[in-house]
């Protein structure tokens, strides 16, 4: 583990911890304020709130440029919330339920960065990180039958890919601060 943060300036993880904690003081907010719509639809909120609080993990990972960030804000957040003990009783399935995501957008700017360019990995990093979480949510929680499921997914796409763009913007605005 030193070996793969030694690759990280002070600043770099200043980030990481920032957006960590953006990304879990932000969940509660927004996923009460979806709810207010997707609950008469019985949808669950949070596969459609999902893209803009894990937008905090593609905003980091764009900030940075280095791999492994989105992995590294993810496990931050894991820890974060076990150590407050917040979000209801998911215990140690909180390790999985917030790191993967974060290894998704890893995988796919990884990839998505040689091929395109940064706006579109973005884009793909966001749908990737709500669709994880989406179907581990599913997995480990809900359990959905196969139509709600391809719906709450369908959501957690859409808002995924609008989370990953508004990091792309934020990212494009601040890169003009040279962060």
């Amino acid at each position: 583990m030193k070996g793969f943060l030694n690759k990280f300036m002070a600043f770099d993880l200043v980030l990481i911890a920032m957006m960590a904690a953006l990304g879990v003081a932000t969940k509660p907010i927004v996923v009460g304020l979806v709810h207010i719509i997707t609950g008469p639809l019985f949808i669950p909120g949070g596969s459609f709130a999902g893209g803009f609080y894990m937008m905090w993990i593609v905003l980091g990972a764009g900030l940075i440029k280095k791999g492994g960030t989105a992995t590294l804000i993810g496990l931050v957040q894991a820890i974060m919330v076990l150590a407050a003990g917040i979000y209801g009783s998911h215990g140690m399935v909180s390790l999985l339920t917030y790191t993967l995501p974060g290894v998704t957008v890893d995988l796919l700017l990884w990839v998505s960065r040689w091929e395109a360019g940064e706006k579109r990995a973005m884009f793909m990093g966001g749908i990737g990180a709500n669709l994880c979480g989406v179907v581990l949510s599913n997995l480990i929680f809900f359990r959905l039958p196969l139509i709600p499921l391809v719906f709450s997914m369908s959501a957690g796409a859409l808002s995924g890919a609008l989370g990953g763009l508004l990091a792309w913007m934020l990212a494009h605005r601040l890169s003009k601060f040279n962060i």
